[in-house]
Formats: C-alpha cells, sequence, structure tokens
C-alpha cells in the first residue's frame, strides 16, 4: 500500500471522530480496521477498552484521528465512573461521532442512552452497524430499518470489521463530515499511543482472552522497564533484542493464584500470547518478564487508580 499523500489542489478534510457504543459492540475491532493495522487490543469480553485510544486514518482526500472509546454502561465501581466521563469528554471535543450498533442485536436502553447523549453534542452522527457478516441480509434490512429509527444520522453504513466490508465507505463518509483542515499528524502516522502503553495492552489483551471470564475486570498491568540491546554476533536472528518487566496487578490473593496458574502455566502462556503480539509491534526479539501482584480494590481506590494510569 501506498503512503497517503495530501492533494494540495483539492481541499483537504482533518478533525476528531469518536467511536462510541455499548461494552462489546466492535468498536476496536472497526478503529483496528480503518486503520489497517492493530492500534487497539481486542477481545470478547466486555470492557475490554479502558483508555480513549487515538488512531489515525490518512488519505489523500482527508485525515481522521479516530478516538477508540470504553464501552459505556452503569458504573459499578471508581473506575467505571471515570471511563464513562472519558466517553463524556470525547463526545464534546470531537467533530463527527460514529455510534456502533451490532447488526445481531437490537437496539437496547443501553444503545438509547449512549444516542441521547451523542445527541447533546450537537455533531453528527454516523451510525456503524458493524458485524454484518453475522447475520442475514434480511435481517441486516430489517435492523437498518430499525437504527434508522432510533436517531437522525447523517449516513447509516453496514459494515464488517473482520471480513473488511464497506470499511472503507465508512471511512469516506466520515471524511466527508469532518472540517477543512491541513492534516493534525503525519501522514504516515496511526496512532499517538506510546509504546509503553501499547506493550501493557497487549500484556492485557493475553490475559484477557487466557481467563476467558474469570477475572477480566480486575486485571491491570503496568510496565516497569525496558531494556534494548544489540543482536548477538553470529546470530541468525539479526534482530535486537528487548527485555521488557511487567507486572499484571489483581484484586485479591485467590485472584493471583488464578493468574500464575497450577505450576505457573497460565502465566507462561499469557507471556508467550503477549510476546508474540509485542514481537510484532516493535519487530525485535522479546523477552518478558512478568510477575503478579495484588493491589487491593483497585477499582475503587483513587491512590490506586492514578498509580495504574487511571
Amino acid at each position: 500500500m501506498s503512503e497517503p499523500h495530501a492533494n494540495p489542489d483539492c481541499a483537504f478534510r482533518a478533525g476528531f471522530a469518536a467511536i462510541v457504543g455499548r461494552p462489546n459492540a466492535g468498536k476496536s475491532t472497526l478503529a483496528n480496521a480503518l486503520v489497517g493495522r492493530k492500534v487497539a487490543i481486542t477481545s470478547s469480553r466486555p470492557e475490554t477498552t479502558r483508555r480513549v485510544i487515538r488512531a489515525i486514518v490518512s488519505t489523500g482526500a482527508g485525515q481522521i484521528v479516530l478516538v477508540d472509546t470504553p464501552g459505556l454502561h452503569r458504573p459499578r465501581t471508581l473506575l467505571g465512573e471515570r471511563l464513562g466521563d472519558m466517553v463524556r469528554d470525547s463526545l464534546e471535543d470531537t467533530d463527527v461521532i460514529v455510534v456502533c450498533l451490532p447488526a445481531d442485536e437490537k437496539t437496547g436502553p443501553g444503545d438509547r442512552f449512549l444516542l441521547d447523549l451523542a445527541r447533546k453534542a450537537r455533531k453528527p452522527l454516523v451510525a456503524a452497524v458493524t458485524k454484518t457478516d453475522k447475520v442475514s441480509r434480511k435481517a441486516l434490512a430489517a435492523r437498518l430499518v430499525e437504527v434508522s429509527e432510533t436517531a437522525e444520522f447523517a449516513e447509516i453504513v453496514p459494515v464488517s470489521a473482520v471480513a473488511g466490508e464497506q470499511v472503507e465507505v465508512l471511512r469516506d463518509v466520515v471524511i466527508g463530515l469532518l472540517p477543512d483542515s491541513p492534516p493534525l499528524y503525519p501522514l504516515d502516522a496511526v496512532t499517538d499511543e506510546t509504546e509503553e502503553t501499547m506493550i501493557a495492552e497487549l500484556v492485557r489483551e493475553a490475559a484477557l482472552e487466557r481467563l476467558r471470564d474469570e477475572l477480566p475486570h480486575s486485571l491491570a498491568v503496568t510496565i516497569d522497564e525496558i531494556l534494548e540491546e544489540p543482536a548477538r554476533e553470529g546470530a541468525r536472528d539479526h534482530r535486537p533484542l528487548t527485555r521488557i518487566h511487567a507486572t499484571i496487578h489483581v484484586e485479591r490473593n485467590s485472584q493471583k493464584g488464578i493468574v500464575i496458574g497450577r505450576r505457573g502455566t497460565r502465566l507462561r502462556d499469557i507471556g508467550t500470547d503477549a510476546r508474540a503480539g509485542i514481537g510484532r509491534l516493535l519487530d525485535t526479539k522479546v523477552h518478558l518478564d512478568l510477575h503478579v501482584r495484588v493491589a487491593k480494590d483497585w477499582q475503587r481506590d483513587p491512590k490506586l487508580l492514578a498509580r495504574l494510569g487511571f
């Protein structure tokens, strides 16, 4: 794929587009598809996204700074309240709002609550009817009619991020709603996230998948140290080595044992999965050293939340 170039003879558009939706509505998968590479972690577990992640999509016609937000739901903890505040702030500081509404689910109270918030922001609304690969054409047609009756959308775009269907259509629709502006980031940029943040998220993604439904909401990851070493002389793999020391934080001692697993097998599996993703991100060999620590009730403790980056 060639690098995007702004055409000086044509109007260029650039701005911010918030991607919002209920937990597990396909927001991060859609953001990754629009960028064309992984910038946000994905998981079948609800509440995977805990940060406002900026992903950058550039074409010759414009640049979208996608703001991938946490899924909005009724908060049960201080962490949940702060994530909700992130979403509300993102709606205010954006040019377009993309609302993800899964094709395989009917509009529910959570969707209507989110749509009410989006309308109050008074920004152009685009409905991205996600996961179209999961339903028949007849069911999709009925869902599109239902969505059209829920709000005044500038556009409604059915899309499958997994199958890559209609992703470019959605991209062009959003660009068309942005203001005239020069690029806000270099045209070859894909995210403004730091490598350290992305590494921590890849470790958390691996833990979420290995732990399934056992304790996904109780996990947080911090990076303690990153060391870079040149490749050894004569080694077959000439890439440098990155040594990473990271900590997985849980809320109780019993959870620590779950993460570590019998004779450390689960923690090793998490490390193996995370190391593969980190290696692709950094394009280096990776040595990953994981530890598990208890931060009692960290989701409800303001000081611990601040220490863990929330």
